[in-house]
């Protein structure tokens, strides 16, 4: 019986370091942190801290293994999935959020479905919205190093929609700034919304910044009586001849204004703004609530034989 009783024992003893082995835990973080050195991510993936709260890191994408360091892409609508790792529960897998889809020109598109609606972009749907990047890239600005600009029409640097950056850079508290061209305006007569992306705020995060546009009146019969150059068949431009109040959405604006419009032609051609700047129109509204917006001033238009649909928002890509 002793002899039964020491055995026993020595079998459990043997086994312990195996059972400790098994239930010990991996160590993804590390403290203090130890960050390494930092690299640019590919153009579409988030910039993130890691789970450790300690260094900058790329975000995981779809199915990309994750743990409590290496997190998924937030911006994506992507979590950790850790129903495969049991019980451990330690590695798992991006997946996706159950989301709303998306509808682009009477398609439909599921939560976290990629797409291509243009030649130039490749899509993604996520939680109704839809981000995009480029299909033909050039380098990130972010790894070019100190390689010359001279040259450069355009450095390409994206999140979800392609940003382009002219030089010289702009720096502003640490910020590297980011702006995308703006959209063109929402309708071709009367008050409309232009909207860009932009990291030019206070926390240096990639927002949609919006401003009204007006690109010429709706009054066909005013129109028609815009005076066209001898000889020409476009004028480029007009301005209104009294100062008028701007109407948005049943708020008037507090001042009067002769806004400078985009002309017409009789050659089928379509006249956009060419220069403009930028004003802040402050309106009155019902109740005694008062809103301020950002509003397009046109200085100047230019008649071309490309016109856009404002409805779409891909009409203005080119294959180059």
């Amino acid at each position: 019986m002793l002899s039964f009783l020491r055995l026993t024992l020595l079998l459990i003893l043997a086994h312990q370091p195996m059972n400790r082995a098994q239930n010990q835990r991996l160590q993804f973080c590390q403290w203090p942190c130890r960050c390494p050195e930092w690299r640019a991510c590919a153009p579409g993936v988030s910039s993130v801290l890691d789970g450790c709260g300690c260094c900058k890191s790329c975000a995981r994408q779809f199915r990309d293994p994750c743990n409590e360091r290496d997190v998924c892409d937030p911006h994506r609508g992507l979590y950790c999935d850790f129903s495969a790792d049991k019980p451990r529960y330690q590695v798992g897998k991006c997946a996706y959020m159950m989301g709303v889809g998306c509808d682009l020109n009477g398609v439909h598109y599921s939560n976290g479905e990629v797409f291509q609606p243009s030649p130039l972009y490749n899509c993604t749907c996520i939680a109704g919205a839809i981000g995009c990047t480029p299909v033909f890239i050039q380098k990130p600005a972010g790894i070019l190093g100190a390689t010359p600009l001279t040259g450069r029409k355009h450095l390409q640097d994206t999140t979800y929609m392609s940003v382009y950056r002219d030089p010289p850079l702009t720096w502003k508290r640490n910020c590297l700034i980011q702006t995308t061209p703006w959209s063109p305006c929402s309708k071709t007569c009367g008050i409309g919304i232009s909207v860009r992306i932009t990291n030019d705020n206070g926390k240096c995060e990639m927002r949609k910044d919006s401003r009204l546009c007006l690109l010429r009146p709706c009054d066909k019969g005013l129109l028609r009586n815009v005076k066209m150059p001898k000889g020409k068949t476009c004028q480029p431009k007009f301005q209104s001849k009294v100062a008028e109040n701007l109407i948005l959405s049943g708020c008037t604006s507090t001042k009067k204004f002769r806004p400078i419009y985009c002309g017409v032609c009789t050659d089928q051609r379509c006249c956009v703004p060419n220069k403009s700047s930028m004003i802040r129109v402050d309106f009155s509204c019902k109740k005694g609530s008062n809103t301020q917006w950002k509003m397009q001033w046109i200085t100047s238009c230019v008649c071309q034989r490309k016109c856009s649909n404002p409805g779409d928002m891909f009409s203005d890509l080119q294959l180059l």
